[in-house]
C-alpha cells in the first residue's frame, strides 16, 4: 500500500480506535462533524436552524425584546427611571438578562433601536460622545492642494465628513420630547475609574460640547454630523448638543468593582437576581415552546448552589434536548455545558 493510501486509510482506523471494547456506545446520529476526515455534505440538510436567541432574526431589536420576560421589580425600577429621567443601574451575575430588559423596553414602548456603547477598560465619555477624524481631515486637506491649481483658494472639506455621534452623543440628539431614545451601557464596571465621574454633567444636564466645532469662525455655523446607528445625519449648531428629552440610560454591572457615591446618587439601582424554578420554566416556555424540562431544571438550580451558572447555558443544553432527545443522555456534555463560569 502507498504511503497516501495509508494516510487514507488512518481516519478510519483511529475511529475505530476511539470505539474501544467495554466503553458505552453513546448516540451520535445527530453528529455533522464526525472527526473522520472523510469529506460530506451532510451540513447542508442535516445542520438545523440556530437556536431563537442565535439567529439573524433575533438580533433584530424587536424579537430581542419581545423574548424577555420582566419580573415586577424590573417593571417598577423602569417606570420609576423613565418618570424621573435617571439611569437605571442594573447589577447582577452574567446571564441574568441584565442587557435584555434594554430591547424590552424600547419594542413595548416604541423608542426604536437600542443604543448600546459596550464598556472596556479604554472607555473614554468623548467616545461615548463623538468621534472626530482629524488626521483624515488633514489628508484630504493635502489631497485638494495637490489637485488644486496653483493660486487658487481651497475650499476645506466640510468637518462633519470627519465626524460621528458616538452611542451617547447620538442619543442625546436624536431623543424627542415624550419619546427618548434607549441607550444600553454595558458592563459599566469594565471601565477605566474615572469614567463613572465623567459621565456625571452629562448625565445630570443632557448637553455637550463639541470643541471642534465651537471654534468654527461663526458660532452659530450648522453642520450635520453623522449619527452612530445610522447614515442619517444630524445638524448640530454652534457645536452644541442639547437632548429635547433625556433618554432611557440602562447601565449594567456584573459587580466587579463599586462606584462613587456621587454616581450612584444620579441612578436607580436594582440588583437582579437569580431566576428560581418558575421563572426558569417560564423563560424556557417562552424561549423553546414545549420542551420536557424540569429534570435539567432541577440539575440546573442544584448545580447553581456551589458555582456561577448562566441561564443562557441551561437554554443551550434544552435546544439539544430539543432536537435530539438522546443528545443529553450524554452525561458528559451536559456536564461541559453546565460548567461553572467561576471555575
Amino acid at each position: 500500500m502507498t504511503l497516501l493510501g495509508k494516510f487514507r486509510q488512518a481516519p478510519l482506523l483511529f475511529a475505530n480506535y476511539n470505539q474501544g471494547e467495554g466503553e458505552e456506545t453513546l448516540n451520535t446520529d445527530w453528529y455533522i462533524f464526525k472527526g473522520n476526515h472523510q469529506p460530506h455534505n451532510e451540513i447542508k440538510t442535516k445542520l438545523p436552524d440556530p437556536p431563537p436567541w442565535r439567529s439573524q432574526e433575533y438580533k433584530d431589536k424587536d424579537e430581542r425584546g419581545r423574548g424577555y420576560l420582566a419580573d415586577p421589580n424590573e417593571i417598577k425600577l423602569v417606570n420609576a427611571a423613565l418618570y424621573l429621567r435617571r439611569p437605571l443601574l442594573l447589577t447582577g451575575n452574567p446571564g441574568t438578562g441584565k442587557s435584555s430588559l434594554a430591547y424590552a423596553v424600547a419594542h413595548e414602548l416604541n423608542l426604536g433601536e437600542v443604543l448600546k456603547w459596550s464598556i472596556t477598560t479604554r472607555s473614554t465619555l468623548r467616545e461615548g460622545l463623538y468621534d472626530y477624524d482629524a488626521l483624515g481631515r488633514l489628508q484630504e486637506i493635502a489631497t485638494l492642494k495637490q489637485t488644486t491649481a496653483v493660486g487658487q483658494e481651497i475650499e476645506p472639506p466640510d468637518i462633519g465628513q470627519f465626524m460621528k455621534l458616538g452611542p451617547l452623543g447620538t442619543a442625546l440628539v436624536t431623543s424627542l420630547p415624550k419619546q427618548p431614545r434607549v441607550l444600553l451601557v454595558d458592563e459599566i464596571d469594565k471601565s477605566d475609574v474615572d469614567l463613572p465621574n465623567d459621565l456625571l454633567n452629562v448625565f445630570e444636564e443632557g448637553e455637550f460640547e463639541i470643541p471642534e466645532l465651537v471654534r468654527l469662525s461663526k458660532e452659530t455655523a450648522a453642520v450635520k454630523v453623522r449619527c452612530y446607528d445610522s447614515a442619517k445625519t444630524e445638524t448640530i449648531l454652534g457645536g452644541r448638543v442639547k437632548c429635547q428629552a433625556f433618554p432611557f440610560i440602562i447601565l449594567t454591572s456584573n459587580g466587579e468593582r463599586e462606584f462613587p457615591p456621587a454616581f450612584l446618587r444620579r441612578c436607580l439601582r436594582l440588583d437582579i437576581e437569580k431566576p428560581d424554578a418558575k421563572r426558569l420554566r417560564e423563560i424556557v416556555a417562552t424561549r423553546l415552546g414545549s420542551v420536557q424540562a424540569e429534570k435539567l431544571i432541577q440539575q440546573f438550580l442544584a448545580k447553581q448552589e456551589s458555582g456561577l451558572l448562566a441561564t443562557d447555558q441551561l437554554l443551550n443544553v434544552l435546544y439539544l434536548k430539543l432536537k435530539n432527545e438522546k443528545i443529553t443522555e450524554d452525561e458528559a456534555l451536559v456536564k461541559i455545558l453546565l460548567e461553572h463560569l467561576n471555575q
